[in-house]
């Protein structure tokens, strides 16, 4: 059993590419600063479709303790503080999984 953590950001209409670019990097940083992750992956909506989000990250964590450990690292607050401020919708799930 493992947490999967999964997140989308709506960015706002004004946010320049510079922008998102720099919240995606920062988001790919983090798994080399928090070791509690086990999987963890970020990319750009590649089909623009109106139900789109625009950025989609998947994670995977040992269990609940290892997510919380990740959810209150000073530098995963600072990147999700930057990706509330540059979206106009976020929205995230977390589950059990059998892997």
């Amino acid at each position: 059993m493992s947490i999967v953590h999964m997140v989308l950001w709506k960015y706002r209409q004004d946010v320049a590419d510079a922008a998102r670019e720099d919240h995606i990097a920062k988001l790919r940083a983090l798994p080399s600063i928090i070791s509690d992750i086990i999987e963890f992956e970020v990319g750009s909506d590649v089909l623009h479709l109106d139900r789109s989000f625009d950025t989609g990250l998947f994670s995977r964590f040992r269990d609940t303790a290892a997510l919380d450990a990740y959810t209150d690292h000073p530098e995963h607050q600072k990147v999700a503080a930057l990706g509330r401020e540059i979206s106009e919708k976020v929205v995230s799930v977390d589950f059990e999984s059998e892997k």
